[in-house]
Order: C-alpha cells, then structure tokens, then sequence
C-alpha cells in the first residue's frame, strides 16, 4: 500500500500545478458546472419584481414604470448574480447546507438590495425612480426566498426521504432523552445520516416547559416517568440519554426505568470526555458502571499542567500497568521533550509503546526497579527532570503469603529510584500510594507506607518530592470490575467478600488527572490525598454490575459472601484521625503536611529490610514492615540517605 507522500506525488503527476494562465480556464469550468443554477436565478427574479409591481398598481402598471421595469430587470438580476457570487451561492453541495449558508442567501439579497439603491442615488434618480421603492423592496424579498427555496429543497426533500425511510421495520426504534443541546447536536446526525440505522420515535426531557413541543420534527411526549407508556405504544428498542451533564443520580434513575421497561440503555459521553463540546450519534456508548457511580468528575488546571510537563524530560516507572500506562497517554499529550518508559513486563511495555501518538522522543527500557545499577543508569544516561513512581505490587492477598515480594518491589525499589534520582539531579518525584497505607493492616499498606516515607525524605537531598494517594481504580487490571465480569460470564457465582464492605472508587483518567495536577501543586513533602466522593458498597457494585450485564441479581446471577480476606479492611480510610489535612488550590485534592522524616532510623529500618529479603524470613519481614500495627509517630522516619 501507497504512502501519504507516494499518493500525493501520483496526483500532482496527472493534475499539472496550476499558474495564472490557468485561472480563466478553471472560472469557465466553475461557470459551466453553475449555469443551470444561474439561469434559474436569472428567471426567478423577473417574477419576483414582476409581481410586487403589479400588485402596486393593481395590474394596471403606468406605461413609464412598465417601459423602465424592462431597463430594471436585466439590472438587478445581474445585481444579484454578482452578490450571489460574492457571499459563494454556487459551487455549494447544498445537500449538506446548513444554517451558515442560509444566512450567506440572506446576505446576498440585502446586498443586491443595498446595490440597487445605492445606485439610484448615484444616478440622481432618488426623486424619479425607475420603479416603485416597494417593488425594489419586495422584489428583494421575493428574489431571497426563491433562492432559498431553489438551494435547500434538496434538504427539504431529502428529509421526507428519511422520514419515510425511518419507518423501515429494519430500523431499530430509540427514544431520545434530553432537548438540550447534545439531544439536538445527536438528532440531528441520527436524522442527516439515515445509514446510522437509528428512528427516532419521540423525545422526553423532564422540563414540562418542552413537552409536546417538538424538535427537528420530532415530538417532545413526558418526561422520564412516560419512558414504560411510550416504551410499549411505540415498541422502542432502546433509549438514548443525550445529556452530557446528567450526574450518576439521573444516570441510575433511567437505568432502573429502563431496565423495568426491558428496554436497552444507551448513553453520551459525560462533559468531561467531551472533544471541543460537541456530540453526534457515533459518540452514543453503551452504559458503563462509571456512569452508575456516585461520584462527580472533576477538572483540572491545564495551564499549570502544561507549564509542568511541557517541554520536560518525563520518566514513568511502572509505565506498562493501568496507571502508569495512562500516565503515559495524559503527559504525551503535553509535549514533553522526551518521554521516558519503565517497565518489568515485556508485553505490558510493548502494549502501552504501540498504543501512544507521540510529537517527541520516546525511549523504553525493560527493566525492573529491584535492579538498583539499572535504575541508576537509566536515569543517568536519559537525566529524566520529571518522575512518576507507579511501579509496585499492589494486590493484597497476594502480598499476605508474598512479603518478600512486596518488601523489595514496594521499599527497596522505591529507595533505588530515589536514590537515582537524587544522583542524577531529577527536579521533582511523584510517588503513586494507596489509601491501604493509612493505619496499615496489609503487608501492601506497610510497604506503600515506608516506601512513602522514602520518598519523603528526599526532600532532604535536594528533590521536590510528592505522593499521591487515592483509592480503588475502576478497570484497572485485577480490579473488582474486570473480576465481577469474568464470574458473571462464566455463570457466577459473583464473590462478595463482606455485605458491609465499603470502597472507595474513581475512574483511571480522573485518577491520572488530578496525580498531574498535584505533581503542579506541590512544593515538596506533601502527601496530597484525592477527593473520592462517596464510599460504594461492594455488594451494591455487584449488583450494579450483574445489571450492566442485562442480568438479574439473585435470579440469573447469584450472589455468594465468601468473607474477609488477610490483609483487608471492612471499611477504607482517606485520611489519619489525628492528623490534619488541608484544602489545596484544587477541590479536588487535599494536602497533608508532615514533618520531613529522618534519615538514620530509615537507613537502619532500610538495610535491616534488605538483609531480611535476602535471607527470605516472612515472618519477620511482616514484623519489620510493621502491618497492622504501625503508629503514626510525632516524628516520622523516613528512607536513608545513601552512604
């Protein structure tokens, strides 16, 4: 197959570069593809002056105004010819013309009028007109309309084509929700588009100010109390919620009705994933269990965004796990001068390598953090001045029987990083924590609550250092999501460890979103925390999910509590009891300060954690992270300046 550049030299060889001995050919063309069009202009303005004249004089025109309308005529129709060309009535594909080239007809005609006018003043025929100033005023209006008329009855008549068409039994009947602009913006795409295969049977939007008013055609019934009557009176296949801005509140209403109604539930995009604000029906998705959480997407600050990362030299470690990978994808975006990727898992890396469009160099090394001479190179050879720290083990049961694993992935390969770093003069390094490294039971909340302590205390040795925690991340590969789907395919049951069990939840993007925006925020030593929204009960989740899957909890897929797990909370944790946080410049992100932790304890707590790994003592490594039992102390110990 043909590059871009091989298709292009292919056309300019048969189409020679035009010059301007060419242009009067390429007019004559233009004028020969336009001429029925022109013509039939021409004859339309004679009627449309001829009748207002006329209607004047009740069809006895003085002989003086019926001799000077013949002298008139051939005069604004070419008046309006040249005014025609000018504002680009021909050369058009009127079949797609839209409001714009409506108001270009209008523009045209007032300045075919202007003209006329004009010229009878310069000719000093103010006061002796050739004809009746109402003739020339109606005529105009006359002449306007039928140029309309003549341009957009391709869209009139193609319209009652696709309302005919629409009727088709192959088409799959929708009721649209929302009379706002994105209900208007997809209407009207379903409607131009008949290939979409949608027929749009009605609208509901619970403002009664709409109701039985009607948009594009299209009859506004009720609001979402109608949706099970006109489910069953127009036989509808599926509803369509065209609100971009609808909380997940409006969200699970709908999906409850549409789920009693037995009707598919189908959805736009929320603001936030919205591209330059507008929507058409190739934008309608499936429902995702985002959109039934309790939870309102925040925005973030893209100026101070930007002047972060772009132009920067970007390091991510972890980069080929969900939020390292879309760390990657959302600071690509910025045009860092280079980006840089770490990764463990060779297909991981590949996966997330092939998937980015970059404007700047992108350097991939295969690598683990464990490896402290690699990470030391690595950083010295790309001198990274941004680092995102995303590499960890973070699946709690799992850790429970692999402390070892979690020690040396979690602590000591977090304290090689830092270590690289440092020497290599890295400005600032955002640490990606957990909620789990709150009060601690899990040997995954240990490590993650040392491995920030580490981070932390580079703040000694001249980094601006940060960490970033938030809770349970929507999708995310070994997530509870991915897990209820596999179960709900296979049959069930679908595991639910406790009915009381409690998680904090937000999606991937917002997740990386605001880790940008507190990597722009921070000073150095802060532990920002991200606003979570509400807690989710598991079960509930559950529920919600098995719903998604258009099954019914309890009946087609059950349920089964299986109990607490090692390592697990009941309930999660965002913030200490006894320490306090503080709002930052963002809503959506609140900042703990505490004090820069020590460098000897940590040295010592650092080689005693090294020897323990070495030796493979479980037991004694679980003592030494301190899971389940570590205080907060008044004066925090941190990761040990390297010798």
């Amino acid at each position: 197959m043909s590059s871009h550049a091989e298709v292009h030299t292919d056309v300019d060889d048969v189409l020679p570069h035009p010059d301007v001995r060419d242009l009067p050919s390429s007019i004559v063309a233009h004028l020969r593809r336009d001429v029925p069009l022109a013509l039939l202009d021409v004859a339309l303005v004679f009627p449309a002056y001829l009748a207002p004249l006329a209607l004047r004089f009740d069809g006895q025109v003085p002989p003086r105004f019926w001799h000077n309308f013949w002298i008139f005529v051939p005069i604004a129709a070419a008046l309006h010819l040249a005014a025609n060309y000018f504002f680009g009535l021909y050369g058009q594909m009127w079949r797609y013309a839209s409001i714009q080239e409506a108001r270009r007809v209008v523009l045209a005609g007032a300045s075919a009028f202007a003209l006329i006018v004009l010229g009878g003043v310069i000719l000093g025929l103010a006061d002796q007109r050739p004809v009746p100033l109402s003739t020339v005023v109606f005529g105009t209006g006359l002449s306007i309309v039928g140029f309309g008329a003549i341009r957009f009855q391709s869209r009139l008549f193609g319209f009652r084509r696709r309302s005919v068409v629409s009727e088709a039994p192959s088409k799959t009947r929708v009721l649209l929700m929302g009379a706002g602009d994105g209900g208007e913006m997809v209407l009207k795409d379903i409607l131009s588009h008949p290939s979409i295969g949608l027929d749009p049977v009605a609208i509901i939007d619970d403002d009664a100010r709409k109701h039985h008013l009607q948009l594009h055609g299209v009859r506004i019934l009720g609001g979402r109390s109608t949706i099970p009557v006109l489910a069953d009176r127009f036989g509808v296949d599926e509803l369509l919620l065209a609100i971009p801005s609808a909380t997940s509140d409006v969200v699970r209403d709908i999906a409850t009705i549409c789920e009693e109604a037995k009707i598919h539930l189908r959805v736009l995009p929320s603001v936030r994933e919205m591209v330059g604000g507008r929507v058409a029906a190739r934008d309608i998705r499936d429902l995702r269990i985002e959109d039934l959480l309790g939870r309102q997407q925040v925005e973030i600050d893209l100026t101070s965004v930007r002047a972060l990362l772009t132009g920067r030299r970007v390091m991510i470690t972890g980069a080929g796990g969900s939020i390292g990978s879309e760390i990657a994808r959302q600071v690509a975006e910025f045009e860092p001068e280079s980006l840089i990727l770490l990764d463990s898992d060779e297909t991981h890396l590949h996966d997330i390598q092939t998937s980015l469009w970059l404007t700047c160099p992108l350097e991939v090394v295969l690598g683990d953090v464990r490896d402290r001479r690699m990470i030391a190179e690595t950083c010295a050879i790309h001198r990274p001045e941004i680092v995102f720290h995303a590499a960890a083990l973070k699946h709690v049961p799992v850790l429970e029987t692999h402390p070892r694993e979690a020690a040396h992935t979690n602590v000591i390969g977090t304290a090689n990083v830092v270590d690289a770093v440092v020497a290599s003069g890295v400005e600032r390094c955002v640490l990606i924590s957990s909620d789990k490294a709150i009060n601690p039971v899990s040997v995954m909340g240990a490590s993650k609550r040392l491995a920030e302590d580490i981070v932390r205390n580079a703040s000694r040795r001249g980094l601006r250092p940060c960490v970033v925690r938030f809770g349970n991340v929507l999708g995310s590969r070994g997530s509870v999501i991915p897990t209820f789907l596999r179960q709900i395919e296979s049959g069930g049951p679908v595991t639910v460890t406790d009915p009381a069990m409690t998680r904090y939840f937000m999606s991937v993007q917002e997740a990386v979103q605001l880790v940008l925006q507190a990597a722009a925020l921070s000073e150095g030593g802060e532990i920002f925390t991200l606003e979570m929204g509400e807690q989710v009960r598991i079960i509930d989740l559950a529920r919600r999910v098995i719903r998604l899957a258009g099954r019914v909890p309890d009946r087609d897929i059950p349920i089964a509590i299986t109990g607490i797990r090692p390592g697990e909370k009941l309930v999660e944790e965002l913030y200490e009891s006894d320490i306090d946080s503080e709002p930052t410049e963002h809503e959506g992100i609140r900042a703990t300060r505490l004090p820069v932790p020590d460098t000897a304890p940590l040295r010592r707590r650092l080689a005693d954690l090294e020897r323990l790994v070495a030796d493979g003592h479980n037991d004694e490594l679980i003592q030494a992270l301190g899971a389940g039992r570590m205080p907060v102390p008044d004066r925090v110990i941190a990761v040990g300046e390297a010798s």
